[in-house]
């Protein structure tokens, strides 16, 4: 894919957008792009073939990628890059290198690496990120959905499901990610939530995802009460069920890893039910150091107590001894407390709090960075 060349006026700074092999995450950028409302440039990234599942050190580097099928990054450099992700991030930090420290980052979620490597971080309330001066703390992340494209696919749709018993249920499901694991007990709770919907009369919908492992998979199908409709996702799979279910779907139960899949339903506002996953012995262990960090980065309030705490965090940050990270439980809390999911097992019901909306908080700390 080669970057569009035109210049951007001189009122304007010059904007790269540095994006990778992930649809959902290059959304974000461009949702972002969008709201500063400045002309840009795409720089797509493509990566070597052992690099798509291994995670490359995080450093200034374009070691990771296929320079053939990637979009030249030459000069004259940008004032200001957009980016996301471990891999994109790295070529982020090599076009800062080659401009001498001049490019300013703006990265959007978690960073992989050091926060004091990037200007800027941008990150929903899932990430738990220590109150400096450059984290913006959003509630959501900057996820949003295509109304339009929802409604086509579903139209495209309509007729394939008009034959299911209602009420459709869509069943998405991620995939492995730390402290989680994707064990028997999972099966058995999709499993057993499958067959609730169908002794209401209803029809249980199951979408994979890239992060799901193939063997699971065959045991989740083996589970599953007979008839039910399983796709299996594929990167050259021709046709994804995905955004017709988001369409056209009753309800909706996610799993609890796909901090994605579940903001995407709740921009729609559709009934969602999250499926917390269970932690092995060291997950647990590590859910207690992200539960740490959220204690100390993200108190409530603004008593004396929490003053004390962020400080405690921003030092103990700098320090290296707590690093950033993402607390999913306090994140499935977090939406449940606003009204806007419910736990799976419990009735669905519609959202009934506002969606909050922090982009344009978000576009302003942009504009502020570069003056």
């Amino acid at each position: 894919m080669l970057a569009s060349e035109a210049r951007a006026p001189e009122t304007h700074p010059r904007v790269w957008l540095v994006l990778g092999d992930k649809r959902g995450d290059n959304a974000q950028v461009e949702v972002l792009a969008a709201a500063l409302g400045w002309p840009c440039e795409r720089k797509q990234v493509a990566l070597q073939p052992q690099w798509v599942q291994r995670k490359p050190r995080v450093e200034a580097s374009l070691d990771h990628l296929d320079l053939e099928h990637s979009d030249r990054l030459e000069p004259p450099w940008p004032d200001l890059v957009l980016t996301i992700g471990r891999r994109p991030s790295m070529a982020a930090l090599w076009i800062k290198q080659q401009s001498g420290g001049r490019t300013r980052i703006v990265l959007i979620g978690k960073p992989s690496g050091r926060l004091e490597h990037y200007d800027l971080v941008i990150a929903g309330s899932e990430a738990q990120l220590p109150p400096l001066p450059g984290v913006v703390k959003l509630t959501l992340p900057l996820m949003r959905v295509s109304e339009r494209d929802t409604a086509e696919a579903a139209a495209a749709w309509r007729e394939r499901f008009a034959a299911l018993p209602r009420p459709l249920v869509a069943f998405l499901v991620g995939g492995p990610t730390s402290p989680f694991r994707y064990d028997a007990s999972v099966i058995a709770r999709l499993a057993a939530l499958a067959r609730e919907v169908v002794a209401q009369g209803g029809t249980p919908y199951f979408s994979t995802s890239r992060r799901t492992p193939a063997k699971w998979i065959d045991a989740l199908a083996a589970a599953l009460p007979g008839g039910t409709p399983l796709f299996r996702f594929a990167p050259d799979a021709g046709e994804n069920p995905y955004r017709a279910l988001l369409g056209l779907a009753d309800g909706f139960v996610v799993t609890g890893d796909s901090i994605s899949m579940q903001v995407e339903v709740i921009r729609l506002r559709r009934p969602l039910a999250i499926l917390p996953l269970p932690c092995g012995p060291l997950g647990a262990l590590d859910q207690w150091r992200r539960t740490l960090a959220r204690w100390l980065f993200s108190p409530e309030g603004d008593g004396v107590a929490a003053r004390l705490r962020r400080r405690l965090g921003s030092a103990l940050a700098r320090w290296r001894v707590v690093s950033h990270t993402r607390d999913f439980p306090a994140f499935h809390r977090m939406l449940v407390a606003r009204g806007l999911a419910v736990f799976a097992g419990e009735p669905f019901r519609p959202p009934s709090g506002p969606v909050p909306d922090d982009l344009a908080l978000a576009a302003s700390r942009v504009r502020a960075l570069l003056g």
